[in-house]
């Protein structure tokens, strides 16, 4: 045997025996002799360096510095959950999928929802290639130089059948029994412990020394195949493959053949989640059949065939000390209760959220009071009741404010809302800031560089006076400002001469209309197709949109009510700013007048790929079968309900196959 096939022979033996170790929990050969091996593979590589591998067992060690971790676009969106608290919210849920399955009942699986930070990991011929932070869900960072530290990550899969290409999800956690270990040893060198598994997980794929992450106990659960194809018929289905590929997944899940079911896996974790290795906060469910999850689809921030039902919370005592107000873009006002800190799941808290002038009232509460805190979600900290018994007779009632804290203009209430608004929406601060920073968001107008501190110093010295004038800065007015480098300056500004090719959807929600989010506003976009249309809408031309109510449409009607918001649209129509919706061309009008479904996984497309194959050709494509339906193409796996409406009245069923046809 020469030298490249001994390297290539410990290499195999040694990812086999990392496969057994820790997916398998079934080790065939002691630690020690491991370690021997190891160490005999990295003489080799060390010894001949033009057979380097970068997914070799030897890089599990780490070594690479990462300075900056470059940001990298998701190919497909990391999607959070929706979180229910009771089996009611469940019991909503399911109806609302069955409903839009056309379906009486559907199957689950039940995992357990790790309490650590979400990983999106690539593999192209069995090796990993990148792994990345969730981040916001449409990007993230690159942090595979430490992913690969982690044992319970495969460098090489085991087994066959393996996809050219796919990404898998995940969780990074830190067990309990190692977050103390950690701790002994920090509080042994005189250093502040950390505070929680789930902030020191999350933290340790942003070092910089990946020696230091390969050092710290790090384990990784791997629960969700996503690929540009469908790879498996069920849930179930995929944790299977997971496991044989040698991926370390969820051994605590199952299989749920009704709501019951589910109900009763929940009652049993939450008594027993303190028996675990590592933190959970609860439980997620899934539809387990792949063509359902595919038919539900997604809203803009969560899957439809998947919910997190939360555990309680946590709760502590502390004091309520005073009650400060916060002033939204929108001109909303948040009292916030300032509160004696404690320790609450792992950080301080000091700070909690007390909504509206209801919520202060109905709670009855005092300054001084002694309150309980738990974090909604285990996130935002909320006061959740009030020791009545240790209530001074000399406390006083909270009284909520009557005059914006910014600008001190008397604040105003709609009988029928439950917020306390500023109505100086031109000269409030605050307001003018949370409008521009809306403006420039991610999501909306992504104008990158420019932070909330920089915008305030541009309102304040007069160098914009909303976010319609920041198409007419400098350079030269950014850089006195926060002593920016003259390419920093140069690269914000060219940000926002950029931003003028965002599509009309994303300018509407841009603009920051109450109630107009990023579904309403794709919604008015498609449906007036321009500002002008929009701008002369009534609520009743309003209401006609499909999921638009009245307090919708009388906020659009409002915001264009205001002569200053013209004048706004006026200089961003001036620069260039997309303000009607840009149709792209048909590839042909052959399905004009027709009305699709489409139902079931299918060889030739994928779902969304052959909904836009419709709309190109000038289709329709609906979410349920009605009389109005043309044709319901069905694919492998659909659901016999809808098989059953389309033949009950008289819908003609095709192929995908068929389908084509109609096209040549």
């Amino acid at each position: 045997m020469n030298i490249e096939q001994e390297i290539a022979a410990l290499r195999k033996e040694l990812h086999e025996h990392n496969y057994r170790y820790y997916a398998q929990d079934a080790p065939i050969i002691s630690d020690q002799l491991f370690d021997e091996k190891l160490a005999r593979l990295k003489d080799l590589e060390t010894q001949h360096p033009n057979f380097y591998d970068p997914n070799s067992p030897t890089q599990r060690v780490g070594g690479a510095i990462t300075k900056n971790f470059d940001t990298v676009v998701h190919e497909q969106r990391m999607y959070s959950l929706d979180n229910s608290y009771n089996r009611q919210d469940l019991l909503d849920w399911e109806a609302r999928v069955c409903k839009n399955l056309g379906i009486e009942q559907v199957d689950y699986t039940c995992e357990l929802k790790y309490d650590g930070a979400s990983i999106s990991i690539t593999y192209i011929n069995g090796k990993l290639s990148q792994a990345i932070t969730r981040g916001d869900g449409a990007q993230g960072d690159d942090v595979t130089q430490n992913v690969k530290t982690i044992r319970t990550v495969p460098l090489q899969l085991t087994g066959s059948t393996i996809p050219e290409k796919f990404t898998i999800r995940g969780e990074i956690m830190l067990p309990i029994a190692g977050f103390q270990e950690m701790n002994k040893l920090r509080v042994a060198a005189g250093e502040e412990p950390y505070m929680n598994p789930r902030n020191t997980a999350s933290g340790s794929l942003k070092l910089q020394d990946s020696t230091a992450v390969a050092a710290r106990p790090l384990a990784c659960y791997l629960y969700q195949i996503v690929a540009a194809r469908p790879l498996f018929t069920s849930q179930l289905e995929s944790l299977e493959a997971a496991a044989r590929w040698g991926f370390h997944v969820p051994k605590h899940f199952v299989h749920a053949p009704n709501m019951d079911a589910v109900f009763r896996f929940l009652d049993y974790w939450e008594q027993q989640r303190s028996t675990l290795p590592y933190e959970i906060d609860g439980v997620v469910i899934k539809v387990n059949q792949m063509a359902y999850q595919e038919q539900l689809g997604y809203t803009a921030k969560s899957p439809r065939w998947a919910i997190a039902y939360k555990f309680k919370a946590e709760a502590v005592e502390t004091i309520l000390e005073d009650v400060t107000y916060q002033v939204g873009r929108t001109g909303a006002i948040t009292p916030v209760a300032q509160l004696q800190a404690v320790l609450l799941g792992g950080t301080v808290v000091k700070r909690a959220s007390l909504h509206n002038a209801d919520f202060i009232q109905t709670l009855d509460l005092h300054y001084n009071d002694t309150v309980l805190v738990e974090k909604g979600g285990e996130i935002i900290p909320k006061i959740t009741a009030i020791k009545h018994d240790k209530r001074s007779v000399m406390a006083k009632a909270i009284v909520f404010a009557s005059l914006c804290p910014e600008c001190a203009t008397p604040l105003k209430r709609k009988p029928d809302e439950a917020d306390h608004y500023c109505p100086n929406t031109q000269g409030c601060l605050p307001q003018r800031v949370g409008r521009v920073a809306h403006f420039i968001s991610r999501k909306a107008m992504d104008i990158d560089g420019l932070g909330a501190e920089t915008i305030h110093l541009l309102i304040q010295h007069n160098l914009i006076d909303s976010y319609a004038d920041l198409y007419t800065l400098k350079e030269e007015d950014l850089i006195p400002l926060d002593r920016l480098a003259e390419k920093s300056a140069q690269n914000i500004v060219q940000a926002i001469a950029a931003s003028v090719t965002v599509p009309f959807a994303r300018v509407l929600y841009a603009l920051g209309i109450r109630y107009v989010g990023q579904t309403v506003a794709k919604k008015l976009a498609n449906h007036f197709g321009s500002i002008d249309a929009l701008m002369f809408a009534t609520v009743e031309d309003l209401v006609q949109v499909d999921e638009i109510g009245e307090r919708i449409a009388q906020s659009v009607v409002d915001y264009f009510g205001i002569a200053a918001h013209h004048n706004q649209l006026s200089k961003l129509r001036e620069a260039g700013v997309q303000l009607k919706q840009v149709v792209a061309a048909l590839d042909s009008t052959l399905l004009e007048g027709m009305r699709f479904v489409v139902s079931g996984v299918f060889a030739l497309y994928s779902r969304d790929q052959l909904k836009h194959v419709i709309e190109q050709n000038g289709g329709k494509v609906a979410a349920s079968i009605s009389k109005n339906t043309t044709y319901l193409i069905a694919g492998d796996k659909m659901g016999p309900a809808k098989r059953t409406k389309a033949t009950s009245l008289g819908i003609p069923i095709i192929t995908e196959q068929e389908f084509n046809a109609m096209l040549a």
